[in-house]
């Protein structure tokens, strides 16, 4: 059976107030698909993620992400879309103020769980996916770094996404957290979760083999000898 396409973009600009960051962009994501942005850094990597969930317009071109267009997604609409969408940022941004496990029920609550035995089941079973259900009530300071990517991912699964987006997750990570991640990442996307990364770093597409598009001087273009 043929994959569900999830994103389809066609000569589409991306701009950042009046500055185009990104130009006739043209790229098709189906379900459980590997991808990795490759460019320097202000090469318009994380404006490209920032366009799929909205946060960035769309000044010309078709977009389209699950059943929305990004031309005419209304502002109602947004926090729907993002919902479908798992996100992973460099630095965490996990919630110093409480533990792991109420750090993730904090974000099903926001996004609509009501509950209780349903929100702790699926805290402990994405926590598990992620092998840190042991870590559940440790406070992100006492975290490494690698142990607090882990929990970012964690985040991202929350709501079953069928899309995961990471923008340089290895960044704030030495070599061996960096490749464990990658991994886990990898066998998310085996399951049949689309995965895009944005980053730096041609050792991953080595190691974890994906569609590689690489960003350069405001174009995004699909190296197909990596495939």
């Amino acid at each position: 059976m043929e994959a569900k396409e999830l994103i389809s973009y066609k000569g589409v600009d991306i701009c950042h107030g009046d500055v185009t960051v990104l130009s006739s962009v043209d790229l098709r994501v189906s379900q459980g698909d590997f991808i990795y942005l490759l460019g320097k850094v202000g090469s318009g990597k994380s404006s490209f993620l920032k366009s799929l969930y909205a946060e960035l317009r769309i000044e010309a071109g078709e977009a389209h992400i699950f059943d929305y267009d990004l031309r005419k997604i209304k502002r109602t609409q947004i926090p729907f879309l993002r919902r479908k969408i798992g996100i992973i940022f460099q630095d965490f941004q996990l919630l110093p103020d409480r533990n792991v496990f109420d750090n993730l029920a904090f974000v099903l609550k926001a996004t609509g769980w009501k509950n209780k035995e349903a929100i702790e089941n699926q805290v402990l079973q994405v926590l598990q996916q992620v092998n840190m259900q042991k870590q559940a009530k440790r406070w992100p300071h006492q975290l490494s770094g690698g142990e607090q990517q882990r929990i970012a991912i964690a985040r991202a699964l929350l709501n079953s996404p069928e899309l995961i987006l990471a923008d340089e997750p290895t960044g704030n990570l030495d070599g061996e957290n960096g490749n464990e991640l990658i991994s886990l990442l990898y066998e998310i996307h085996k399951a049949g979760t689309a995965v895009i990364i944005a980053t730096h770093n041609l050792r991953w597409v080595e190691n974890f083999p994906g569609r590689v598009f690489h960003c350069i001087t405001e174009r995004m273009k699909e190296d197909t000898a990596e495939q």
